[in-house]
Formats: C-alpha cells, sequence, structure tokens
C-alpha cells in the first residue's frame, strides 16, 4: 500500500480488473435471491454532466450494498437514442441523426465507465438498433392485432411555409422553429393504443403498490388519469333534430344551468352554426382559440374568452332554454367536451357569467340558511351540501339528489350514470425521422396490412435529407415508401410515421433480462426470475408520462401471454437535482462565467447580468459541471461521494466545490490512518477472538461504536436509503478510529488487542464505504491482505450486545424541568432507576421546592418512561401535585 492516495492509478486499476474479470456480469441463480436495481435510460444528449453521476450514484450505492449481502444483482445500462434532440441537433450540425447518436453514447459510456458504476455492460442496449427497435413493431403488429391500436384524424402543430409537423418545442411561442413562421393546427391521421381501456386498472393498481411508490408520484398519476363519477345528460338542440351530450358530476345543480358551453373543436359547432348571422365571427374566433397553444388552454388564471353561437339548447329536467357558447375553457379531450355552466357553484363559470352578463339562479343557501340574490354574489360557494330551487329535489342531501336525479334521467331516457377519464388514448406516431418506423402499409386493395414478421425489422434508411418540406422526411424516399402489399402483391406504400420514444423507454428493462434473443423479445423464464424491478431510480418529471405508459405496456403484455404480473416496479425512488448557481443577461439569455465581468456585466453586449440564481444543472442553461473534468482534479469516488452526500437522494442538491474538495479531503484521511495499520492488521493473526472484558476503555468504545454504526448503516440501506445519514456515520467511525490510534500510542504503539480491535474496525469501515467510493475501498481491501474482490465479500454484521452502550445517560424531571441526570447500566430496572432517582440531591432540592409552593401533603409519583418495553429508558418522570380528596353528596 502506497503511503500517499493516488486516486487515478487507483481507479483505473480497479476498473481494468472490473472488466477483466467481468465482476458485475450475472446470470439467472434460482438458488439465490435477485436484486433489480435500475436508473432510468439514459437519453444520448452527448455529455453526462453532475446530475446524471447523482442518480447512477444513487443506483450503484444500493447494487453494491445488494451484492454484499448475498444478493443475485442485475444492474444493466442501455441509451434512449431515439428522439426529436439528435434529429434537431443533426439538422443544425449538418450530419446525420444516427452519427450524432451514436458519437454521444461512445462519449457517454466512456463517462460512466470513468466513474467506476457496477453496470453489466454485456446487457448493453441502444433503442436505435434494429436489433432493439424490431420488438417495438412487433408489438405494434400484435396490439394492431388485438384491436388495441387504431387511427383517426387528429390536430398537429402544423408550419404552413414548410408544409411539415411540429413538436410542441419546434412551436414554442407559436412560431416554427426553422423558419420563423406562424403555426397553425392541422388534422393528420395519427396512430392511437388504447390506454383508456386500462385507465380503471391503472387508478386501482396505485393502491397496490402502497408504501413502495412515492405518495406524490401515485397522486399527480391519480390526477392525471382524472376518473369523476357523475352523469350524462343529453339536451336537444332547440328547433332542430341535434343534440349534446354533457357530463356533469354535480347533476343536483342542473336547475343552476345558466349555459352550455363547448370546446372550440366540438363537432356540433358548424352545423350548429350554419346559417346564422353571426357564423364567419363564431369560426372565426374558434380557429383563434385552436391556434393557441394546447398546453396554455389547460392552464390555471388563462382569462376567459367566449362567443354565443346563435344556439339554444333545453334542458330536459325544467325546459328551460340555454343559450350555447363556446370558450377557451372547455376542453374538447375532457368529459365530452361540453359543460352545463353552473356559476352559483362554480368559480370558473361565475367568472364567465359575470363577464358576458349571463343571468343564473341562486341554487344553495348559506351557512345560516340564508339565500343570496345572485345579483348580489361576489363569488361562486364552491362547498356545500344541499341544494334548493331543485324542484322535486330541493333540500336534499347532495349524495340523495344525484342518485334520485340520475335515476329520473335514466327512466326518461335523456342521461345515464357514468365514470369518466381525463386521461385519453395515446397518440403515439410521430411525424419524423428518427425513430421506430411504424410497420405498416397501405394498400388500395387490402386497406391497411402488417408487415409480415419475417421481414422485421423495417429499418430506417440512411443519408435522408431532414430538411425537405412536405411531410415526414421519409415520405420522400420512395425506395423506402414503395412497397408491394404483403397480401395481394400489388403497389403499396409504407406508412412514414415513426413511433412516440416512449414506446421505446417502455419495455427496455425487460429486454435488459435477455437482451440478446434473436427469436422473441425476451425470454419469459429469464423476465419471471428478474421481474419486477426492485427499485427504480430516475425524476419526478417522468410521473405521469414514462411511468403510466410503461405500467399499461405491462399489462399489455400480461393480456399477450408474456408476462405473469401487473405492475413492473415494486420501489420508486424520484431523485433531487443537482443545482448550480447561473449566468443571464436579457440579451444572451444563459450565460457561461466566463462571459461575465467582474462588474456583473455580460462581456458580449455590457448590459448587466443576474448572477447567482440557483438553477437545475443543465446544459441549456450553460451551468452543467463536466464528470470527466471533476475526476482529474479528485477523482471517481470524490465525485460520487459528494453528490451523496449532499443531501437526501429525493431532495434537491447544491453543487460545491469545497464539497467536492471535503469528499477528497475525507477519502484522504481514512487512507492516511489505514496506510499506518495496515502493516500491523496484515502481520498479524485473524484468529484470535476479542473478549470485552480483555478490552481497555478505549478498545471497548471502539468495538461497540464499530457495531453501532455498522447496525445505522445497515438499517438505513434496509428502511430509508438516506445515503447522506450513512456516510456522515462513515465519518464518525473514521473519528472513532482516530481517538483509538491516539490511545493506543499514548500507550506505547499497537498492543495485539489493539490489532484485533482495529482490524474489526477497519474491515467494517472499508466494507461500508464500498457503495460510495468503490475504487479506494477495494485497494484499502486489498492491502489488508484480501485477495477477493469485495463485490464478492460480505457486509459486515453488527451484535446487538457489543453495540449496547455500557452506561446511558437518563434525564430526570421534575414538574416538567429537567432537574438531575444519572448515569447507569443499560439493564438498570425500574425499581434500581426510581430509588437512584429520588436519591440524588438535585432531585430531592427541586421536590422540596415544589412542596413548598403547593403546601400541604402533596404526593409524589414516579415514572419510568421507556420507547418500547425492553429499550433503554428515556427519562424519570417525577410529578409532585396536591392530593385531591372526592367528596360523594347525597
Amino acid at each position: 500500500m502506497n503511503e500517499k492516495y493516488h486516486p487515478k492509478e487507483i481507479e483505473q486499476k480497479w476498473q481494468k480488473h472490473w472488466a477483466d474479470e467481468k465482476t458485475f456480469e450475472v446470470t439467472e441463480d434460482p438458488a439465490r435471491k435477485k436484486f433489480y436495481c435500475l436508473e432510468m435510460l439514459a437519453y444520448t444528449s452527448g455529455r453526462a454532466h453532475i446530475g446524471h453521476v447523482s442518480n447512477f450514484a444513487i443506483g450503484d450505492a444500493l447494487s453494491w450494498y445488494k451484492r454484499m449481502r448475498g444478493f443475485n444483482v442485475l444492474h444493466p445500462f442501455g441509451w434512449d437514442a431515439f428522439g426529436q434532440p439528435a434529429e434537431t441537433a443533426a439538422i443544425k450540425d449538418g450530419t446525420n441523426p444516427e452519427k450524432f447518436t451514436r458519437d454521444a453514447i461512445a462519449y457517454m459510456k466512456w463517462q460512466f465507465q470513468r466513474m467506476g458504476i457496477s453496470y453489466d455492460w454485456s446487457r448493453e442496449i441502444a433503442s436505435c438498433d434494429p436489433e432493439y427497435y424490431k420488438w417495438n413493431q412487433w408489438f405494434f403488429i400484435r396490439m394492431w392485432e388485438r384491436g388495441m391500436l387504431y387511427r383517426k384524424l387528429a390536430p398537429v402543430n402544423w408550419c404552413p411555409k414548410e408544409n411539415i409537423s411540429l413538436s410542441n418545442e419546434q412551436a414554442r411561442d407559436g412560431k416554427c422553429w426553422r423558419c420563423g413562421a406562424e403555426v397553425t393546427q392541422k388534422e393528420l391521421m395519427q396512430w392511437f393504443a388504447r390506454i383508456t381501456d386500462y385507465a380503471e386498472e391503472l387508478l386501482d393498481g396505485l393502491d397496490a403498490l402502497g408504501d413502495g411508490w412515492p405518495e406524490r408520484v401515485a397522486t399527480m398519476q391519480r390526477n392525471w388519469i382524472g376518473r369523476s363519477r357523475g352523469a350524462e345528460v343529453r339536451f336537444e338542440i332547440a328547433d332542430t333534430d341535434q343534440s349534446v351530450t354533457v357530463f356533469t358530476t354535480r347533476i343536483d345543480t342542473i336547475f343552476g344551468a345558466n349555459a352550455i358551453i363547448l370546446a372550440p373543436e366540438h363537432p356540433l359547432l358548424a352545423p350548429l352554426v350554419e346559417g346564422k348571422p353571426q357564423r364567419d365571427e363564431v369560426l372565426r374566433f374558434a380557429e383563434r382559440i385552436k391556434q393557441q397553444q394546447r398546453g396554455a388552454r389547460s392552464l390555471e388564471g388563462v382569462e376567459k374568452e367566449g362567443i354565443f353561437t346563435g344556439g339554444w339548447a333545453i334542458n330536459p329536467f325544467n325546459q328551460e332554454r340555454l343559450p350555447v357558447w363556446i370558450a377557451n375553457f372547455v376542453l374538447i379531450e375532457y368529459g365530452t367536451g361540453a359543460i352545463m355552466s353552473v356559476p352559483a357553484g362554480d368559480g370558473r363559470d361565475f367568472e364567465f357569467s359575470r363577464k358576458y352578463h349571463l343571468p343564473f339562479r341562486q341554487i344553495k343557501l348559506t351557512e345560516d340558511g340564508r339565500e343570496i340574490p345572485p345579483d348580489e354574489m361576489e363569488v361562486a360557494d364552491e362547498e356545500w351540501t344541499t341544494t334548493v330551487n331543485t324542484g322535486e329535489w330541493s333540500n336534499l342531501p347532495a349524495e340523495e339528489a344525484n342518485r334520485q336525479m340520475t335515476e329520473y334521467a335514466e327512466a326518461q331516457g335523456f342521461g345515464r350514470g357514468s365514470i369518466t377519464y381525463k386521461l385519453r388514448d395515446w397518440g403515439i406516431s410521430r411525424q419524423r425521422y428518427w425513430g421506430t418506423p411504424v410497420p405498416m402499409i397501405h394498400c388500395e386493395q387490402c386497406g391497411i396490412v402488417a408487415v409480415p414478421d419475417d421481414q422485421l425489422p423495417v429499418v430506417l434508411p440512411e443519408n435522408v435529407n431532414l430538411e425537405v418540406e412536405g411531410g415526414s422526411p421519409l415520405n420522400h424516399v420512395l425506395e423506402f415508401v414503395n412497397v408491394a402489399c404483403p397480401k395481394c402483391g400489388g403497389a403499396a406504400r409504407r406508412d412514414t410515421d415513426t413511433m412516440d420514444t416512449f414506446v421505446d423507454s417502455n419495455w427496455y428493462y425487460f429486454r435488459y433480462c435477455d437482451p440478446h434473443n434473436a427469436e422473441a423479445p425476451f425470454d419469459p423464464e429469464k423476465v419471471a426470475y428478474w421481474m419486477p424491478v426492485d427499485q427504480y431510480i430516475g425524476g419526478i418529471e417522468h410521473a405521469v408520462l414514462h411511468l403510466i405508459y410503461t405500467r399499461y405496456w405491462t399489462k399489455v403484455m400480461r393480456d399477450m401471454g408474456l408476462v405473469k404480473f401487473d405492475e413492473p416496479v415494486t420501489r420508486l425512488l424520484t431523485q433531487g437535482m443537482i443545482c448550480k448557481e447561473t449566468y443571464w443577461c436579457p440579451n444572451h439569455e444563459w450565460l457561461f462565467p466566463e462571459q461575465v465581468t467582474e462588474e456583473n456585466t455580460c462581456s458580449i453586449c455590457g448590459r448587466p447580468a443576474t448572477v447567482g440564481r440557483v438553477e437545475k444543472m443543465s446544459k441549456s442553461r450553460k451551468n452543467a459541471v463536466d464528470p470527466i473534468e471533476m475526476i482529474g482534479i479528485h477523482g471517481a469516488d470524490a465525485l460520487r461521494l459528494f453528490v451523496l452526500f449532499a443531501g437526501p437522494p429525493e431532495k434537491d442538491k447544491e453543487w460545491s466545490d469545497t464539497g467536492f474538495e471535503g469528499a477528497a479531503r475525507y477519502l484522504q484521511r481514512v487512507w492516511r490512518i489505514a496506510y499506518k495499520w495496515h502493516a500491523s492488521i496484515t502481520q498479524s493473526s485473524e484468529d484470535e477472538s476479542i473478549e470485552m472484558t480483555e478490552l481497555a476503555d478505549y478498545q471497548r468504545r471502539l468495538r461497540r461504536r464499530t457495531h453501532q454504526i455498522v447496525r445505522a448503516i445497515t438499517e438505513n440501506f434496509e428502511e430509508r436509503l438516506h445515503l447522506n445519514t450513512c456516510i456522515s456515520s462513515l465519518m464518525e467511525l473514521t473519528n472513532e478510529i482516530y481517538l483509538f490510534d491516539q490511545a493506543a500510542d499514548k500507550n506505547g504503539g499497537p498492543a495485539e488487542s489493539d490489532i484485533r480491535v482495529a482490524r474489526e474496525a477497519f474491515e467494517a469501515l472499508i466494507r461500508m464505504l464500498t457503495p460510495f467510493a468503490p475504487h479506494i475501498a477495494e485497494e484499502m481491501w486489498e492491502s489488508l491482505g484480501h485477495a477477493e474482490s469485495l463485490a464478492h465479500t460480505e457486509w459486515p454484521g453488527y451484535s446487538d450486545e457489543l453495540a449496547r452502550e455500557e452506561e446511558i445517560e437518563v434525564p430526570v424531571k421534575v414538574n416538567g424541568k429537567l432537574r438531575s441526570r444519572l448515569f447507569v447500566s443499560h439493564d438498570t430496572s425500574d425499581t434500581e432507576l426510581e430509588r437512584a432517582a429520588l436519591a440524588d440531591e438535585k432531585v430531592q432540592a427541586a421536590i422540596k421546592k415544589e412542596k413548598a409552593a403547593i403546601g400541604g401533603d402533596p404526593e409524589v409519583k414516579t415514572r419510568i418512561i421507556r420507547l418500547h418495553n425492553d429499550g433503554p429508558p428515556k427519562l424519570v418522570d417525577i410529578v409532585v401535585k396536591r392530593l385531591v380528596l372526592c367528596r360523594t353528596y347525597r
């Protein structure tokens, strides 16, 4: 063992050793318990930053721990390699998406390997590999055959100048990202997956996940799925043979309806306004609302806009005529795309009615039973349980009124009880190049025909012009588009859409279980061994897209007979972000630190720069820290240790250069004390046992603290995964070893008993350091004479008996005030403890004082408080109070 700690040499040595020995490669072993640890698939953005390191270091720490606990640990890695950013970058750089992606994979893989993360690289996948996306296509065809997919017209962002569809990111602020033209909405044929068929199961399945998933994620998914129980009511349109159906959760408020409001895309709109004088004005308004950013229309606080269509609907309960409007706050995706406005009980409807002077009826009472006239209302009251002015159903409790009125609507034939969801079928097709080609063929004679399985994969053509106008770039590759129909042999065309990249990430971790299978997506027996994932780690931003879609896809695979379970992930951790200060210029937006002058101005334009705002670390904000640069300064172990020590895994953490330096200093401190003791330890015998009674006080202290800290860190890994607390405990044990070392030196140098105690402490420290800093741990372990890698070494055990304090401190309170402290053995009985407390001089003086204040002959009661029956005493609580006599009067 060298006297100096050289992280670069040590890390390269052990990374080579792990690779040569294939240390982290695993296979199925029914005789061993498995543990599947997974971090979310990495997007091939080109460069990893410290935020990536934080995520992957969490999973690696847990993987090392479980490995040392005897589990067969699967810890794989791969690449989310398709998607728009690569295509966008390729257009800007004049390259092709595949070269950009492959270069990014190569560099990022080198970064992660330099971190020494314990991945099984033999299972590596990339979603842009034909060997992988072949099975996306296979799934697509199987789902099509089962009626799980369909096509329909759906709106997309459209650039009329370049004649192409755009993603929301490409249409930011309503402008085309390439030419600046105003973006419009255009309807194109799109592929959809029937995820709504699984809405109820997806919702109910969240309860089965229990404490394994953060409640925040479960709540976000419940809200996204958005189950609402209520009724559908059909309103006839006056003077026509048409009608409009409205979904409401409160049919008992229907007597308070003052209008029917449609989404601008509602199919009733065009026939409703046909022949009316306001037709053109209404359609222009509807078109303007439709062209607004789709996301903005669902935001709270948006100013309400609407227009009267000229049509009237008939309330089926009281035959009142209600004006039909369209408005910007009603979405076609929710419910039926039409609502009834009830201003007395809904703030949104109240605001809209006040703005457009729509009269309404009061249907509720105040808490004291008064009926406030509508003109005197200042806000809507959304909290009430009984309605009035509702015909024969007035003054009924809301639940009963809803039940009776729904039954009435069903009996009369104009309504029915209903459950609706916010969740809509998943549009999975994109008009882009860099994605999985949809494996379908369009034939004029046969219709839509699936590509035969023996012709999969349908491979993306190379050297495609990404800047062509008019639809997907694949539309213009004639040798790709023009094919023979597999059914009739006639001329046909390939579908030129590609799949949403969430298809790639839906099932990638199933493929990890069997990554080289050329005959099937995976072997069900291998998946049955490894799945479900025991610990999944990723960002909260994936809570309602990836994490819903992957749960859905698992249920689809179950219904295909490929798997036998319902949920793919047992435990989920949503890790916090790594944040760093940023620099902002009004002209040039995000700046690099070197672009800011000493006067805090932009070096490009001279305007004042905003400095020091802490933001999520990202390349776009120009505050990303390159892990390779940091590894070059203090090593990978110090970097891993810092990002795990900076805070609990689920909390955001701020990057700190001084914190990183502190992590490096700690490792150097461990190295120095290990170097001092390693020769003595390696030259001594391992066979002799340690008897506590034979040890000096400083030796017993180190043994006790060693077992206490092993217990604390083990419990933390098993129950909380607060890795920062684990590292704090390691630092405590290191401090204890230094105190022990000083005491041993005072006694004339290490005696044999010192060495035995030191061996136990060092071997525990090194093994527990492994999940956080594996390279230095491996090197120190080897220096203590161990030939086998820590990957094959058991986690240290602990003894509750040895961890027990010889003497514990117990506070004593008199009438709630701390008066003294007792130092007693751990197993002192309640009787002995009470006797000792009452004999304490400070306690006696306090009791005497309390008695004098109360007067008479007050009673003294003593209570011993323990956290649990057989646990150590935590408090002696003494109460001095007046003795109260009770008389019974006849």
